[in-house]
C-alpha cells in the first residue's frame, strides 16, 4: 500500500474519531473525560453489532487485503478492481456492495482507536497534573494495548481468509474490548457520583453475590466463544427445528472434526470438506450451553434484585437474557432471517456490557465502608 494511501486511511479514521470528539468537547457541564469513557462504550457496542452485520452478509472478504482495498484508502479509489472480481464472482466474495459494508466497519473501527488514544492521552495528562490524585491512568492504557491487539486481529481475519478460530477469537476480543470500556465508564461515573455505602446486612448478601456473578460473565464468556464458532463456520442452520435437532434429541454428530480449531474454514484440519454433522456438533452444543446461560444469569440477576443499586442492571439482564432466547429460536424457525440474526448478536453484545456493570457495581459496593446503624440513644427527640 502507498504511503499517500495510508496516509488517506488513517485521516478517514482520524475524521471518523473527530465527530464524537467534537460532541464531547463542546458539551455542556464538566466531566467532558467521563462522557468521552462512554462515548467509546457507545461506538464500540455499534462496532460490534456492524461487524456481526459484516460476517452475516458475507463481506468480511469484500476487500480481500489489509488495512485498505486493493492497495487504495477507500472502495472509490478501487472501483476498477472491484468491478473485475465481481464481473468473475458477481455473488462475491468481492462485491461492490461488500466492499464498501467491509471498509464502513474498518473505518469505525480506526475511529474507535483514535478515540481510545486520546482518552489514554487525556488520562495520563490529569494523572500527571494532579501529581498521583486523579484516576489511575493504567486502564485506559491497557485499552489502548487491547485494541492494538484486536485490530491485528482483525488484519488476520482477512489475511488468513476467514479462518473460523481467528474469526472467533476477534469476536471475543471485541466483547472484551466492550467489556473493558463499560468497566471505565462505571468508574468515572463513581468519581462522579458515587454509589452509596450498604448497611451490614446488604454487604453480606452482596458477598455472597460476588462469586455469582464472576460465574455469570464466565458463562457468558464461553457461550460467546461458542456462538461465534457457530457464526464463523456458517452452522447456524445445521439444527432445522427447535427443541429437537433435525427431529432427534441427540442427532448424529461428529465433534473432533467440529471442534478442532486451527483448520480452513468449511475443511478438516487434513484439507477435506467438513461433514455435516460437524456443523451439528457445533450449532448443538452452543444450543445446549444456552440452558447453563439463561441458569446461571437468570439466578444471579434474580438474587441481585433486591440488593439496593442492583434492581435496574438485575431487570435489564432478566430482559435481554428472554430477547436473546427468543432471537436465537427465531433464527432457526425464521430460516435465518439477517435483521434477527444481527439482532441476536446485538443482545449478546448487551449482555456483555449488563452484566459487566453488574460485576463492577458489586466489586465497587464491596470495597465501600459499611453504613454504620444508628445507635438508639442517638435517635432525634421525640422519636421511640
Amino acid at each position: 500500500m502507498q504511503v499517500s494511501n495510508f496516509v488517506l486511511l488513517a485521516l478517514t479514521g482520524i475524521l471518523a474519531a473527530s465527530v464524537p470528539l467534537s460532541m464531547v468537547w463542546m458539551a455542556t457541564g464538566a466531566h467532558r473525560y467521563r462522557k468521552l469513557a462512554w462515548v467509546i462504550v457507545f461506538f464500540t457496542f455499534d462496532l460490534i453489532v456492524f461487524g456481526g452485520f459484516t460476517r452475516l452478509t458475507d463481506s468480511g472478504l469484500g476487500c480481500p487485503d489489509w488495512p485498505g482495498c486493493y492497495g487504495e484508502a477507500n472502495p472509490f479509489l478501487a472501483h476498477a478492481h472491484i468491478a473485475a472480481a465481481e464481473a468473475l464472482m458477481p455473488t462475491g466474495p468481492v462485491t461492490k456492495m461488500k466492499a464498501w459494508i467491509e471498509m464502513i466497519h474498518r473505518f469505525l473501527a480506526m475511529g474507535i482507536g483514535f478515540l481510545i488514544i486520546g482518552l489514554m492521552i487525556a488520562s495520563w495528562v490529569q494523572w500527571r497534573r494532579s501529581k498521583g490524585r486523579a484516576a489511575s491512568p493504567w486502564l485506559p492504557t491497557v485499552l489502548f494495548l487491547w485494541v492494538c491487539v484486536q485490530g491485528a486481529f482483525g488484519a488476520w481475519t482477512v489475511t488468513l481468509k476467514l479462518q473460523p478460530v481467528i474469526v472467533t477469537l476477534h469476536l471475543l476480543f471485541g466483547m472484551t474490548l466492550l467489556a473493558l470500556a463499560a468497566w471505565l465508564g462505571g468508574r468515572e461515573d463513581n468519581i462522579v457520583k458515587p454509589m452509596p455505602a450498604l448497611a451490614p446486612l446488604d454487604a453480606m448478601k452482596l458477598r455472597r453475590l460476588r462469586p455469582l456473578a464472576w460465574l455469570a460473565g464466565a458463562v457468558l464468556l464461553v457461550q460467546l466463544a461458542l456462538g461465534g464458532w457457530v457464526s464463523t463456520n456458517y452452522a447456524t442452520l445445521a439444527c432445522n427445528d427447535f427443541p429437537l435437532c433435525q427431529g432427534q434429541i441427540v442427532p448424529e454428530m461428529d465433534f473432533q472434526h467440529g471442534f478442532t480449531l486451527w483448520r480452513e474454514l468449511g475443511k478438516t484440519a487434513a484439507g477435506h470438506y467438513l461433514p455435516f454433522s460437524a456443523l451439528t456438533a457445533i450449532h448443538w452444543v452452543h444450543r445446549n450451553f444456552a440452558v447453563v446461560v439463561v441458569l446461571v444469569l437468570g439466578l444471579t440477576a434474580w438474587r441481585a434484585w433486591r440488593l439496593p443499586g442492583l434492581h435496574g442492571a438485575a431487570r435489564n439482564i432478566a430482559l435481554v437474557l428472554l430477547a436473546q432466547a427468543l432471537t436465537g429460536v427465531a433464527t432457526v424457525f425464521l430460516n435465518f432471517p439477517l435483521a434477527i440474526a444481527v439482532l441476536h448478536n446485538a443482545g449478546a453484545a448487551l449482555l456483555v456490557l449488563l452484566v459487566t456493570m453488574l460485576n463492577y457495581k458489586v466489586q465497587y459496593q464491596l470495597g465501600t465502608k459499611p453504613q454504620a446503624r444508628p445507635h438508639p440513644a442517638a435517635a432525634p427527640a421525640g422519636h421511640s
